[in-house]
């Protein structure tokens, strides 16, 4: 609404001047513009891997999700950085416009691209994974899935095991499908 912008000082830009039609264009958009690259020019050089930094969602694709952390900065967190269990649709976990913490792991100056991490918030399961499941124990868990060479079983999220297809049955299996099926808790 240009109504609200009588009587107000504004920073601008001469863009033409022509004395003799009396005539001078001025540019609010160009400051504003300037001013936004530089903040994000300064923001990439002052972020630091292993910071911690606040952000809206911008967009969410197969790959991982951009997130703006400030002055128009995006940084993605690749689907892998997502969380510590297997991802195969990052729209399950974020929704554009969404507010997120993220650790930077990563800042290319150069090419302005910031590697973002969200499951670094939250401790590894692996970390205590040795005291959880000892060596020689029996624990029970879900069939993931299954490859040609065994099969994958989830303990907890974050945590998949293979049992070898030579170890899932004292006889010669032709399959591992013949002995487990993906969902089966076993």
């Amino acid at each position: 609404n240009l109504e609200e912008m009588v009587g107000q000082t504004l920073e601008s830009l001469v863009t033409e001047l022509v004395p003799r039609a009396r005539r001078l264009v001025l540019s609010r958009r160009a400051v504003i513009e300037k001013q936004a690259a530089d903040a994000r020019a300064e923001m990439l050089e002052t972020l630091e891997a292993g910071e911690t930094v606040e952000g809206i969602v911008r967009s969410v694709r197969d790959f991982g999700a951009f997130i703006d952390i400030g002055h128009g900065v995006e940084g993605l967190v690749h689907v892998s950085q997502l969380s510590w269990e297997r991802i195969t649709d990052p729209n399950e976990i974020l929704k554009p416009g969404q507010a997120v913490k993220a650790v930077v792991k990563k800042v290319d100056r150069e090419t302005g691209k910031i590697g973002l991490s969200i499951r670094d918030l939250v401790e590894s399961p692996w970390s205590r994974a040795d005291a959880k499941y000892p060596m020689g124990s029996t624990v029970r868990g879900t069939v993931s899935r299954i490859a040609d060479f065994g099969a994958f079983v989830k303990l907890e999220p974050g945590i998949e095991g293979l049992i070898h297809v030579s170890e899932l049955a004292t006889r010669r299996i032709r399959s591992v499908g013949d002995v487990v099926t993906e969902g089966e808790t076993i």
